[in-house]
Order: structure tokens, then sequence, then C-alpha cells
């Protein structure tokens, strides 16, 4: 007993120091919070140099396809430090300043998947250290579209993907999430196009293509985010707003159209929506992900665009890390699910309230079976990558970007949530997002505080939960949360009728959502006869559909039925879209069989260009076995 209570003091002592002062003093003035763990993704000393402030002064050329300029840091030497290191990835570095004087510096060998430690000699009274460099063709965060990569082919257009550890290839920067700071930027580019970035956003362009930005609250370096091309806005409310090639930017108005009062329903749930505005942009079709929470402009691809709204879930879960995420962010990238499984559970939330709680089941439901799915996958390689708290060491981080944080981390929380109530959770967790605002915590940390906060010495409801099962353990928990499945079962009941043969335009769907008509192709046998495909196809039209979700379930259902007549569709798909969700599934389909197999390698060198460099990577593994 007496060790244990040794134990809990010392993380709790750790908790305090991590945490610091409350959150309003640190939203008036940003604090540096340092991890009281080692970060092994960064070769940065931001564990103990504060790197307080970044003025960035950059300019984008879309032509030679580089970003040029200065990184000036504002630090605080507060250990002394001889040396400050910074995160770089194929940069090129031209100088280096330290208070105005320019010094020698020294760049390491790379590191697969860290890039090469930039060395800048510093002393306890150093107050600045400005960079001067380039970004270099192999940059992993940037992806550059010619114009008839976008949606209007008129003007090139730029943007970024920085989480995880890709900030480093467009900016010298300490990268790791335990590590924030404010910034203020400037952007010179062509002047027909328009720069946004994740802070305070114009909402016209201007005649000079020079573009200043503010971000006031701290933010870790994979929360930097920048997009640029021939961009329009549309207002929804006071507050919210959607950026897209103007081209796109009246369907992506109407889709949109909620989110105002998505905001609401959050702030409704668990507090003050804390930056500003909420926007988003709807990013050209090579964006790598759904969506990209960076503070104040989220980032999103235009698969969620099915002229139905049906998709805007995504939008709710990016909205979500405006809380979890971007508020209180995961000190390290092996504490993954405090960001993704918090945001996972607020954006059913959401949604309920939005929704209504039939609707919001099917969304937990979905989620459990991509999580059966990651569990069967990954217990094949490395059970360990199946536990909530991660090990990562010598890996690239996003190998943890699977559905377990995701899923099994919403779950577990579902689990609290159901065993203490929902009130006292939903206060629970609005107390955690005032307690850590603005700052970073580590997965023992947020146990220590959850023991306190939640359960107050309740060792038998612990016990019954079995947190060290959930959190420290491999594959499902077998007391893990499942919700009403009353819509479904609707559905599975229709499915059965039609593989007993009942024809398609008979069957009861008239009013069925998107998630339903997933759950009723997900359940569907492994290969479906080309007869059966046809029926489908020619009453729901599946191979004409507009709703990317439906379309890429659809053609992985074809490739294995050798349904040829959707190829023709598919390969239009392929040529469409970036998101390696949809990818990486689909291709991966069609190299299982040698009939397949060569169409897929011929579809993917005609269009692999099209793809985002992290799409790019992951998927010539699979078509090219590289």
């Amino acid at each position: 007993m007496l060790r244990n209570l040794v134990i809990l003091f010392f993380l709790s002592f750790l908790l305090f120091v991590n945490t610091g002062c409350g959150s309003k003093k640190v939203e008036k003035k940003p604090t540096h919070d340092s991890v009281s763990i080692k970060d092994v993704h960064t070769l940065s000393n931001g564990d103990s140099i504060v790197f307080e402030h970044l003025d960035l002064d950059i300019k984008v050329d879309m032509v030679g396809k580089k970003i040029s300029g200065n990184a000036h840091w504002t630090i605080n030497n507060k250990n002394t430090n001889k040396d400050l290191r910074l995160d770089t990835y194929d940069l090129t570095i031209d100088s280096v300043w330290v208070d105005g004087k320019k010094v020698a510096f020294r760049l390491d060998s790379p590191i697969k998947f860290l890039g090469s430690a930039l060395h800048v000699p510093v002393t306890a009274n150093t107050q600045s250290v400005t960079v001067w460099y380039a970004t270099g063709p192999n940059a992993r965060a940037l992806q550059w579209l010619d114009p008839q990569q976008t949606h209007d082919k008129k003007y090139p257009f730029l943007f970024t993907q920085s989480e995880s550890i890709y900030a480093r290839s467009w900016i010298p920067c300490p990268d790791g999430p335990g590590i924030r700071f404010t910034y203020n930027a400037k952007v010179s580019v062509p002047k027909e196009l328009m720069a946004l970035m994740s802070a305070v956003n114009p909402q016209e362009s201007n005649d000079s293509g020079v573009y200043r930005f503010v971000m006031d609250q701290p933010i870790p370096a994979y929360l930097m985010a920048l997009a640029v091309g021939d961009i329009a806005f549309r207002s929804i409310d006071d507050r919210t707003g959607v950026y897209a090639e103007k081209g796109m930017i009246d369907k992506a108005r109407y889709e949109f159209d909620g989110v105002g009062r998505m905001v609401d329903n959050a702030e409704q749930l668990y507090g003050q929506y804390r930056w500003g505005r909420y926007d988003a942009i709807v990013l050209p079709p090579g964006f790598p992900i759904g969506g990209m929470e960076n503070p104040k402009l989220t980032f999103a691809t235009p698969t969620i665009i099915a002229g139905d709204r049906s998709l805007m879930s995504l939008i709710a879960h990016e909205l979500a890390h405006s809380w979890s995420g971007n508020l209180v962010t995961n000190a390290t990238w092996n504490d993954f699910w405090l960001n993704e499984g918090f945001t996972d559970y607020f954006e059913r939330r959401i949604m309920e309230q939005m929704m209504g709680k039939s609707y919001s089941d099917m969304l937990w439901e979905l989620g459990y079976q991509d999580l059966v799915t990651a569990v069967d996958e990954l217990t094949l390689t490395n059970k360990k990558d199946t536990w909530l708290k991660l090990d990562l060491k010598g890996r690239d981080p996003d190998d943890g970007l699977t559905d377990i944080p995701y899923e099994k981390g919403s779950h577990f929380l579902k689990l609290l949530e159901i065993s203490v109530g929902r009130d006292r959770f939903d206060h629970f967790l609005k107390q955690y997002f005032n307690q850590f605002a603005f700052k970073t915590i580590t997965t023992e940390a947020f146990l220590v505080y959850m023991d306190t906060a939640l359960f107050k010495d309740n060792e038998v409801l612990k016990s019954k939960i079995n947190i060290k099962q959930w959190v420290y353990g491999a594959g499902i928990p077998e007391n893990c949360p499942r919700v009403d499945q009353e819509r479904f079962a609707k559905v599975d009941s229709e499915r059965d009728k039609f593989l007993a043969d009942v024809e398609p335009a008979h069957l009861n769907t008239t009013e069925w959502t998107t998630h339903e008509w997933l759950h009723f192709l997900r359940k569907m046998p492994p290969a479906l006869s080309v007869l059966q495909m046809k029926k489908l196809d020619d009453v729901y039209n599946f191979s004409n559909s507009e709703n990317s979700e439906i379309a890429d379930l659809w053609f992985i259902m074809a490739v294995r039925a050798g349904y040829t007549k959707a190829y023709p569709k598919m390969e239009e798909f392929l040529s469409m879209v970036g998101r390696r969700k949809f990818l990486e599934p689909l291709y991966g389909q069609m190299m299982k069989s040698p009939q397949t197999a060569e169409m897929g390698i011929k579809i993917y060198n005609n269009f692999r260009k099209n793809y985002h460099p992290l799409a790019q990577e992951s998927l010539d593994k699979i078509v090219w076995k590289k």
C-alpha cells in the first residue's frame, strides 16, 4: 500500500510539473509545455530550451515547387544550453544567425524517418535564432499540384500535411507534439493566388500576393499548415465559413451549412470553443486523409462532398479536435489515443445531439467493426500495436495511425461513461479540457488525473473496468461496450432477403442513410456473384455513386467478384481521389489476384502523380512491392 502511495505521489508530481498554471493564464500568455518523458521522434532539444515564438517569412515558388525564406525563433535558454537543436528534413540551410550575428552551424547526417538535427551554438543570454533555408524535392509535408491536378484546372495549388512529424520538411522547428509555441507569418505567393494558414485568415485575396498571419495561442509544430491556390470563401455564420476552389465553393457551402450549429452543440457538451473562428477548406483531390484539425482552419478532403450532407460527421470529428488534440495534446506519438480516442467519442456525442441516438449508434457500430478488423490485421504482425499506449521507438510514428487509437480509445471512454454515468463523465471531461487547456499530457499522467477526478479511490469500479487491459493490453477487452443495433438489425433483415434471392427493387431501403448502406455492403459474403452485383447495380447505381464511402466499398466488392462493368468507373474514381483510406484497400484488393494486379499497376502508374507523397509511400509498398 505504501509503495502504491509513493508511485501515485510521484506520478502526481510529474503531472503537476507538466501542467503548470491554470488555463486562463496560459490563454493570455502562452507558456511552454515540456513532456515528462523523452519524445523519441524529435531530434530537437525543445525539452530543455523554450521555443516561445516563431516569426516565419517565406516565399512560395509555385513554378519551382519550393518554399524559401527564414524562420526566426524567440527562445528562452533557461538551462544555459550551449547547443540548440532543430528538426529538419530535406532542407537546404543557407545561413544561421544568433541574436543578429551570423554563426557556424552543423547539420547531422539524416536518420531514417527523423531527418537531420540542425545544431546552433547558443549561450545563456541568447534570445533569438534565425534560420535561412529552402525546402527540398522530398519534403514529405508538401503536395504541389499542377493545374490539371486541381478541381478547376486553371492554377497550381499547394497544401501541407504536417502531422505527424512532417512540419520539419518545410520549417526548421522543434517538431514534437509536446512542444508548443505561438507564431506570426508573412507568406508571399503569386498575385493571382491566395494563401491560408492555421491562423487568423483573410476572406478575400489581395493584389500584392503578400499575406500576414497571427496565431497567438500556443500550438505544436504538427498543427502548422499552409494552403495556396485560387481560393474563394463563403460565410456560414458570424464565426464559421468554408473555403474551396472557385468551381467547388458553392457545393462546399451547401454541404457545410450545418457547421455553425455543430460548434454550438459542441460547446453545449464540453465548454467554450477557444480558437475564435472555425473555418474549413475543401482541398483538391490529392489530400491524403479525411481531414486535418489545423487550428482555426480544418483541412478537408473533397470526398465528403456527397451532395446530401451525409458525410459531415468527419467535420464533427475535426471540430472535436479543437478540444481534444489542439487544446489538450498527446505529449508523444505513443500517446496518440489521447488525441484520437477522445475525438472519436466527442464526434459521436456531437452527432447524437444533432441527429439522435439511433444515428450515433450506427457510427459506434461501424467503428466497432473497424476495430475488429484492425485488431485482426495487427495481431498478425505485432500484438502490442493493439495497445492504447504504443511503443513506436525506432519506427515511423505513422505506424501508429491505425484504427486502434481511434476506436479502442473511444470505446474505452464509452465504457467509462456507462460505468460512472453520463452526467458525471461529462463533468469530468469538461473539467479535463479546462484543466489541461493549451498543455500536453502523457497516458500515465491522464490515468493519475482520471483516478483522482473520476474514480475517487473506488477500487471496485476500477477493477470492474480493467483499465490496465484497455491501456496496456492487446486486442479488444471482453467488456467492450456495444450499442443498440435497432437500425442495423433492419438492414441485416433486408440483406438476408437479398441473399435469399429477393429482387433488390423489393427491399425496404427508401429512408436509409449512408451508414445503413455501408453496413448493408460490409456484411455481404466475401464475394458475390457477378449476377448479384449486376442486380444491385441496376437498382441502386452503386458504380456511379457520388458518395465516396459507398463507391470505394462497392469497387472493392467489384474486384472481388470480377464485376468488370464497374472497372471504368473505378478507374475514374482512382484518378480523382487521393485519400489513403480509400486508395490502400482498393489497390490492395486488386493486388491480391493476378487477374486484377496488372490492372492495378497500370492504373497506379497513370495516377500516382496525383497522390500526396505520404500516399505514394504506402501505395508503393502495396502496388510496386517496394
